[in-house]
């Protein structure tokens, strides 16, 4: 069996070019395969191998002072799910295109599972999906917009076009593992919002903190008229639906998880 970590940290690393040949080296030696991107603003990546290595190396990366508090999620497979190890030098660990954007400097409010629902239940909260429009599809929050981007990079162009949000209203946003809706609160305040919130972790934490019974459970969202939101009449507004809890993944997938009785396959380092 091999264990499996996806791991992301917004964090000043000034000297990340220095860092790719230690991390190489220590991964190699320890027989860790996956992938590490780094960049002046983090880390982020999924690494597996087998769980005495994996957790040597995650300890090992922990002694540096910047990233002690690095927090990771972890799945099984049963088979080798990378080939190889890589580290590569990035300009983002999450490409958003806005070079004034830093996360390192300040973000949005970190919203933890069990206070997820009670939030996006504000009737003045307007909940955004910060995940492409091929994962909107499997799955999400009843309610919540779907900016139909093909990739990350499209958000600030989709953000700007929305006349609705001239008025700076409360915004709630949530993604995979937590790190693009992280950044997006960074490009909210850089734009005049106060009041700016993200789902700590994503999906993926709220799946696993939250009872099912309970993440099941209503919680309203507003929409922008420029927007289709999923709505369904059958099922309450604001609730993940058909929700299964995260399970062993095999070949590249790091959660497995199901929402609305589609499989939604998240792939690391763009959680």
């Amino acid at each position: 069996m091999y264990l499996v970590a996806a791991l992301y940290k917004f964090v000043p690393l000034e000297d990340f070019r220095d860092l790719r040949g230690q991390l190489l080296e220590l991964c190699q030696t320890h027989e860790i395969c996956g992938s590490l991107l780094l960049a002046a603003e983090g880390i982020n990546g999924t690494i597996a191998g087998t769980e005495e290595n994996l957790r040597h190396v995650l300890g090992v990366i922990r002694q540096d002072p910047r990233l002690a508090d690095l927090t990771h999620k972890e799945s099984w497979s049963e088979r080798k799910p990378f080939q190889r190890m890589k580290v590569r030098l990035k300009k983002e660990i999450v490409t958003l295109g806005v070079e004034t954007v830093d996360p390192r400097k300040r973000v949005g409010s970190y919203v933890a599972p069990e206070d997820w629902n009670g939030l996006i239940s504000s009737p003045d909260v307007l909940v955004i999906d910060t995940r492409n429009d091929y994962e909107f599809a499997f799955g999400t929050f009843e309610g919540a917009i779907n900016p139909k981007t093909r990739s990350f990079r499209e958000f600030p162009q989709w953000l700007k076009a929305q006349q609705a949000l001239e008025s700076k209203p409360k915004v709630a946003m949530f993604c995979t593992g937590g790190i693009r809706c992280e950044k997006a609160t960074s490009l909210l305040l850089d734009m005049g919002f106060e009041d700016v919130f993200h789902l700590d972790g994503g999906i993926l934490n709220y799946l696993e903190k939250m009872p099912e019974e309970k993440a099941c459970g209503p919680a309203n969202a507003s929409s922008l008229t420029s927007a289709s939101p999923s709505t369904t009449a059958s099922r309450p507004p604001g609730a993940v639906t058909s929700l299964k809890r995260p399970r062993t993944s095999s070949a590249s997938r790091t959660w497995k998880i199901c929402l609305r009785r589609a499989e939604f396959q998240p792939f690391a380092p763009n959680l």
